[in-house]
């Protein structure tokens, strides 16, 4: 958006995230690649760097990753008003972003999350319980990976990200065999990346 959005962005924003919400198996975090595809790619709202940055920042802040969508929501609003050196419209449109990106993103996904495992809880002996739950487990997994592979590619371009994929894959290797604290490996990453080694 690189002029004032009309009603009609917005209530398309909101449909694209309500929506999304209702694939959220697992979490905000496995429709990633999604909005990377509708925001960035199609729509262009915002840029490659904007959206993973707004992962990045929301997974080293305390409290829920799905703050990532604020950030995103966020972004499209500062985007859409000229940036920040515009003043105050770009910060209000950057606020309407937010609150209508995390508003579509939670309450689909809320109301259908309360209302299915109050069932679910009532019928957890049923086969067909048991299934579904079974078959969602290699779903969420394939999705975790999805976003990680987004993330880890972010130029398409082996020879551009060898590094990122190299760090990745010690990144991944020091989670699965040690204990160390994610905080430390967000901050190795954060100074390599300050560095521009990655």
């Amino acid at each position: 958006m690189n002029m004032l959005p009309t009603l009609s962005n917005w209530v398309e924003l909101f449909n694209h995230f309500a929506s999304l919400s209702l694939l959220a198996i697992g979490g905000a975090i496995t429709t990633a690649p999604d909005m990377h595809r509708y925001l960035v790619t199609e729509q262009g709202w915002l840029s490659e760097t904007q959206f993973t940055s707004s992962i990045a920042l929301s997974q080293a802040a305390p409290g829920p990753n799905v703050l990532f969508v604020a950030l995103m929501g966020w972004n499209v609003g500062l985007n859409a008003g000229g940036g920040p050196q515009v003043g105050g419209v770009a910060w209000m449109l950057a606020l309407l972003g937010m609150l209508i990106a995390l508003v579509a993103i939670m309450l689909p996904s809320s109301v259908v999350t309360y209302t299915a495992t109050r069932w679910a809880h009532a019928n957890r002996q049923l086969r067909s319980v048991r299934a579904f739950k079974a078959g969602m487990a290699p779903i969420v997994i394939a999705l975790l990976i999805a976003t990680g592979w987004l993330l880890m590619a972010a130029h398409d371009q082996v020879a551009h990200d060898w590094r990122l994929w190299l760090l990745t894959a010690v990144t991944t290797l020091l989670v699965w065999r040690t204990r160390i604290h994610l905080l430390w490996l967000i901050g190795a990453g954060a100074v390599l990346g300050a560095m521009g080694w990655v």
